[in-house]
């Protein structure tokens, strides 16, 4: 039996630290599964491993893609579970670790099964997003999936203003002549382990100044210039992150600097709220206090691999 032990939690709870031990320990490699790490541009303000950090353990998906490149959350599924494949012929415990909810609910369950959509259908969609903004794909995604849409508003408001995953969503809409949530909950890809979910979880203070904190030391370390250099990209999506998108505010004069700094922490709390919100409607997972002893927790892995019934 190959086991994934999978490290989730809001960003900031010190779960780059703990898949490192726990790799060490079971001497396996790492999967990270951040959204923005994967892009080598934007190292400072994703907050990405040292490079300390990076040389005492194997990482895959870390700084491998550029900002230009087009990476959806599908083609992370693929890499990542081929990745495991290989991984798991040589140890059959592996580490997976990451705040991106979507990106990890992609390796542990797969996807739902999509037609191929014609590429003329997303140049449109393209051209007309261009032209008319994200209002223009809101208003297409109520009148051809209008519950879809409804449910998308009362759960996670948030996924409406992301541009490329509305576009996905209207042109499964065009291309099918049918709507998305018809295809929700058919047969799901099977995986070839079981997965051992680890949550790490804080005080709503001590996370916020933890989150203070990090950002304080971003700003130290050089995210001001990072930033500056990625400017003239702002519009790319993978730049539309919070830690880039105020201080672009900032380049274009509409805030100080002192103002981006702030709301930089306000957003990154918001974001580790909206995390933890995803993460606990997740199943089977074992939350832990951050500060809870590393040997408690291999001791808790060690015997749900023994549970032959797990």
């Amino acid at each position: 039996m190959n086991y994934l032990i999978t490290i989730i939690g809001p960003t900031a709870i010190g779960k780059t630290s703990l898949s490192i031990e726990l790799a060490k320990h079971f001497n396996c490699d790492i999967i990270s599964c951040d959204s923005r790490q994967f892009f080598k541009e934007m190292k400072i303000g994703t907050a990405v491993p040292s490079g300390e950090e990076l040389n005492s353990v194997t990482h895959h998906f870390i700084q491998n893609k550029s900002i230009f490149e087009n990476y959806s959350v599908g083609d992370f599924e693929k890499e990542a579970v081929a990745k495991l494949d290989e991984l798991f012929l040589k140890d059959n415990v592996q580490i997976m670790v990451g705040g991106s909810g979507l990106y990890i609910d992609a390796v542990l369950k797969g996807f739902d099964d999509f037609p191929e959509i014609d590429n003329s259908v997303r140049e449109k969609i393209n051209i007309d997003f261009e032209e008319f903004g994200i209002d223009y794909l809101q208003q297409k995604l109520k009148e051809l999936d209008a519950n879809y849409f409804q449910k998308l508003s009362i759960e996670n408001s948030q996924t409406l203003q992301n541009p490329q995953r509305m576009k996905r969503f209207v042109e499964v809409c065009i291309g099918t002549g049918k709507p998305y949530s018809s295809f929700i909950g058919q047969k799901k890809n099977q995986r070839n382990f079981s997965p051992i979910i680890i949550g790490l979880e804080a005080e709503r203070e001590i996370m916020y100044n933890r989150i203070n904190q990090r950002v304080d030391m971003m700003i130290n370390n050089g995210l001001l210039a990072e930033a500056e250099k990625l400017y003239p990209n702002k519009n790319l999506n993978a730049l539309q992150t919070v830690g880039y998108r105020e201080l672009f505010d900032y380049f274009d004069g509409k805030i100080s600097l002192a103002f981006a700094i702030e709301e930089i922490k306000k957003n990154t709390r918001r974001f580790a709220k909206r995390q933890l919100t995803w993460f606990k409607r997740t199943e089977n997972v074992v939350w832990v206090d951050y500060l809870v002893e590393r040997k408690e927790i291999i001791n808790l892995i060690e015997q749900k691999t023994r549970n032959t019934d797990f």
